[in-house]
């Protein structure tokens, strides 16, 4: 069951996803969407994620997955349509090179964000190009080995924030900050030149995904953040539980 002072965080791995089987949940938009990939891999991933967010969304709200219908807010954003969500859960999903993490809650707009840590070399000029001023100062105090982490911190942190807020790239990632160094509290500072919309958001960090950096946004203060693994074989019937 999922109360509305609880957010739950759900992990798979596109290994342990029936994709065919899940190809059948999908609407037309969604089935036309997959097909435009260009690579296989990139096109199992994006069935991975929906079935799988359909398959969790049909779980609590006990409806069979194909029946969801969704809208999109201007920047993209989707959402359940209302009469197919009597219990207003919100959600949002994520994925990277074989992972997929879903974020569920009620009453309140979340955001999650995934990416696997990996040899960057360009990640000072690119954070030069997209974190703000405060963030730029702050990865380049740290330790020079310190550096690639917190630069991949830093950006799941702003992509679940943004993608909390359902406004895309529209809004500039260099117009607010969070935090990024080693030990810091995750927290949103600065955001839309209001001091209180700091209050409005928190941030997490994901744990137990060796390899990636993740970060979930929530609308207000959640009392409990709930991480669950999707498992190959499990009975989606106990998902909602």
């Amino acid at each position: 069951m999922l109360e509305t002072d609880t957010v739950h965080v759900w992990r798979a791995h596109i290994g342990d996803i029936n994709v065919s089987r899940w190809r059948e949940f999908l609407s037309a938009d969604e089935q036309a969407r997959a097909a435009r990939f260009h690579f296989q891999k990139d096109r199992a991933q994006f069935i991975a994620a929906r079935g799988l967010l359909r398959t969790l969304l049909g779980c609590y709200l006990n409806t069979p997955p194909a029946a969801l219908r969704f809208g999109y807010n201007e920047y993209g954003k989707p959402a359940l349509l209302e009469q197919c969500n009597p219990s207003d859960v919100r959600f949002n999903y994520a994925h990277s090179h074989g992972v997929v993490l879903c974020a569920l809650a009620r009453g309140r707009e979340v955001g999650v964000d995934l990416e696997r840590v990996q040899t960057q070399p360009e990640h000072e000029h690119i954070a030069a190009q997209f974190f703000s001023a405060r963030e730029i100062a702050a990865l380049r105090a740290l330790p020079p080995a310190q550096r690639q982490r917190a630069f991949f911190t830093c950006w799941v942190r702003k992509e679940a924030y943004i993608k909390a807020l359902g406004k895309g790239l529209s809004f500039p990632l260099h117009q607010f900050s969070v935090t990024l160094a080693p030990g810091e509290a995750p927290r949103v500072i600065g955001a839309q030149d209001d001091p209180a919309e700091e209050q409005r958001w928190t941030l997490h960090d994901l744990p137990d995904l060796p390899g990636y950096a993740a970060a979930l946004a929530v609308q207000g203060r959640a009392r409990r953040v709930e991480c669950r693994q999707w498992v190959h074989g499990y009975d989606a019937a106990q998902a909602g539980a």
